[in-house]
């Protein structure tokens, strides 16, 4: 019998991964915006009994063996949410984002109202801007601006602002 095809209703949020949970809730809420909806943990993988098939919380959950790590959840937009997460274990985890090329690769785009203030107000709270504006008047693409950042913490960030 064949399986049918899913219904996805809408995107409930992303996910990023940070190196420092606090610091990153802080400059979210207090210079973009964002609100707290919840935080949990930290859930770690040496405290809680394997599953059945012997594999750990972690690793059954988030692919993850061994792991320790915090979880929070921002509202960043009325139709965005982001959750981050904080890995304590394990210890070889990567602590830098990864680069635009690499697999696996991703960044959040947000629509603002007026581009070129957006950026200069996110530059004096610690983000880095890319060249910019990249300006769309032609082509597949609505009429806009989009310019990429680097927020504090090198995580990828994209602003559009439709003409």
């Amino acid at each position: 019998m064949a399986v049918s095809k899913p219904i996805f209703k809408r995107a409930d949020h992303v996910s990023l991964t940070v190196a420092d949970l606090d610091a990153v809730i802080t400059f979210y809420t207090q210079v973009m915006g964002a609100t707290v909806e919840y935080r949990m943990g930290p859930f770690d993988a040496a405290e809680i009994p394997p599953l059945e098939d012997g594999r750990d919380w972690t690793e059954a959950h988030v692919n993850v063996r061994g792991a320790r790590l915090e979880i929070a959840m921002l509202r960043l937009a009325e139709n965005l949410n982001m959750e981050l997460f904080q890995y304590r274990q394990p210890q070889d985890a990567r602590q830098t984002p990864p680069r635009n090329c690499d697999v696996g690769s991703r960044h959040v785009c947000l629509e603002v109202e007026d581009i070129e203030a957006t950026i200069k107000y996110l530059c004096e709270h610690g983000c880095r801007a890319m060249a910019g504006p990249i300006t769309m008047e032609d082509g597949p693409c609505p009429a806009s601006k989009s310019w990429y950042i680097l927020d504090p913490f090198d995580n990828q960030l994209e602003l559009v602002e439709y003409l």
